[in-house]
């Protein structure tokens, strides 16, 4: 009896020192957390380094779950318009918050495959929105719609130059973590 209950006592003492300090190993991988399913049109899929998802190895937002986090605007001159512009959307830093981004660097890519890299860091530095309306109406796809990733380039200097102008694609409708 008293051999059983040592060898008990050992067996218990090895599952607490394995749960314990090596229960990395025996735990699952984290589960991905899960976003809620887009219920209109998707206008904009993430994928690559992301801890949340509502599909496939992918976050996927139709309009209003993208205006639900929360909208900014801003009136800017941009090279593209005559006038200054206000542009209406999300801040870029909430989306990557929403979905969980680990990366360090969006690939923004457009309806017609035009894609463009953005450091992460962007976002936060300059308050980059991904805009859904200009002058306050919706841009629909044939005036850079449905999402326009666009920086305040009044600002700072430097977002007057090809390289910030560059980063900023329109027709957006997907992302890519890296």
């Amino acid at each position: 009896m008293t051999k059983q209950l040592g060898r008990r006592a050992f067996h218990s003492l090895s599952l607490g020192v394995a749960m314990g300090m090596g229960g990395a190993l025996l735990r699952p991988a984290p589960a991905r957390a899960e976003l809620p399913k887009p219920k209109g049109d998707v206008i904009l899929s993430i994928t690559g380094r992301i801890t949340r998802t509502n599909a496939t190895d992918a976050a996927e937002f139709d309009r209003d779950m993208l205006e639900a986090m929360g909208m900014a605007s801003f009136t800017t001159k941009t090279p593209w318009y005559p006038n200054p512009v206000t542009f209406e959307g999300v801040p870029a830093r909430a989306v990557m918050e929403a979905v969980g981004a680990q990366g360090t660097t969006v690939t923004a890519v457009a309806l017609n495959d035009y894609s463009t890299e953005i450091p992460i860091a962007d976002f936060t530095r300059y308050n980059v929105l991904f805009a859904l309306k200009r002058d306050g109406s919706y841009m629909p796809v044939r005036d850079k719609g449905p999402i326009f990733v666009v920086y305040p380039y009044d600002t700072d200097p430097i977002l007057h130059s090809r390289s910030y102008y560059g980063r900023s694609a329109w027709q957006v409708t997907r992302l890519v973590i890296s």
